[in-house]
């Protein structure tokens, strides 16, 4: 049932006329009083009615992207490639051809501003809406979520998924476009681990985001299927996923965030628990600086003694020295397709959810250890 300004007057204890200069804000109104309609808008979930008001269930010219950190080049490169899609050049007249009006939310990874943009762009009456990076895996959150993509998707809103899986409860979305990051973790693991790697530690992200979750399985199914997480107990692989993890893969992983300083940090910690560890895997490619910085600032080289591995393949991997080993994600293809979605100008994949594959890069920060 559509919440009408009269609903939330009730639920506040004014007349709609003070419900209407809150919501305005053309006339002065008491601070407790404009608290209390605000506090009411916000628990009926209450849409303003926009340009679009005349036709209820119309929508605006409005799409919005939301991103983690704008200035994050992962984010960047998806949002700008969304933006071309959807607020592209038309056929160079100056006049509207077709095109949308894209703005990019920047939430700081903050869940409670991941939310707040997006009942702004309800109200708004978004076209559409595109969610870029991971998401936080705590259930009241992931339940919030869930209720309020399906009240944007009832208002018409097609909502995009790019670079972060479905929510558990397969939440009403256009299309969810995930990266295969369990995959590609997997495998430059599995590279170390054929060039003779045995002590492999692991500067983690944030521990509640899917993101860091995928990576680091990845990188643990391939360490246990070496056998190089049993600690001494035989079991391997088998006694890993049995006791929910092992000794050595605590030791040899550490959480941050997804920046420089924490790389370094968590690899200074690193090599402080384990003297043998001969290559370090960052959980993104600018972590991965930070870790070199650390290897380097202790008087040891890259590769010959710790080989530095990254995820992602931002345009800077290739240029640091020694260039870069990581996993590429192909994020302006990702970030436009998405546009494309958003636009309405491509076909949803089959069932809604497409992964899109993650490419091995092997440079000159991994080696085979010294003997």
């Amino acid at each position: 049932m559509t919440v009408t300004l009269a609903d939330v007057a009730a639920r506040a204890r004014v007349s709609p006329a003070t419900v209407s200069r809150v919501l305005n804000g053309n006339y002065p109104v008491a601070a407790s009083t404009r608290e209390r309609v605000l506090r009411a808008v916000d628990d009926l979930d209450y849409v303003l009615n926009g340009p679009a008001s005349s036709l209820a269930a119309a929508t605006s010219d409005l799409i919005g992207i939301l991103v983690n950190d704008i200035a994050d080049p992962f984010f960047g490169i998806m949002a700008g490639a969304a933006q071309s899609e959807i607020g592209g050049p038309g056929d160079g007249s100056g006049r509207a051809g077709g095109e949308k009006l894209a703005i990019v939310c920047n939430t700081g990874g903050t869940p409670e501003r991941e939310l707040t943009y997006l009942t702004l762009l309800q109200r708004q009456r978004a076209a559409a809406v595109v969610l870029t990076g991971g998401a936080v895996e705590d259930p009241a959150h992931q339940a919030a979520m869930s209720a309020k993509l399906a009240k944007l998707a009832d208002a018409g809103t097609r909502v995009v998924l790019c670079g972060r899986p479905p929510l558990p409860d397969g939440a009403s979305v256009l299309a969810a476009l995930a990266f295969d990051n369990r995959g590609g973790g997997r495998r430059l693991t599995e590279h170390l681990i054929s060039l003779g790697h045995r002590s492999i530690g692991y500067a983690a992200g944030p521990l509640e985001r899917t993101t860091t979750r995928h990576r680091l399985e990845g990188h643990h199914e391939a360490m246990r299927a070496a056998g190089l997480y049993g600690d001494g107990d035989g079991g391997g692989a088998a006694a890993a996923a049995r006791d929910g993890g092992s000794r050595t893969e605590e030791r040899l992983t550490v959480h941050g965030s997804y920046d420089r300083s924490s790389g370094y940090d968590a690899t200074v910690e690193l090599l402080r628990r384990e003297t043998g560890i001969t290559a370090v895997v960052a959980a993104n490619d600018t972590v991965a600086l930070g870790a070199a910085a650390a290897i380097r600032d202790r008087g040891l080289r890259i590769p010959e003694d710790v080989s530095v591995a990254g995820f992602d393949d931002l345009p800077f991997s290739v240029d640091v020295v020694p260039a870069l080993t990581t996993v590429r994600l192909p994020l302006f293809e990702a970030g436009a397709r998405a546009g494309r979605l958003a636009m309405g100008k491509e076909t949803p994949p089959p069932g809604g959810i497409a992964t899109i594959p993650a490419e091995l890069m092997v440079r000159g920060s991994t080696a085979a250890p010294r003997g």
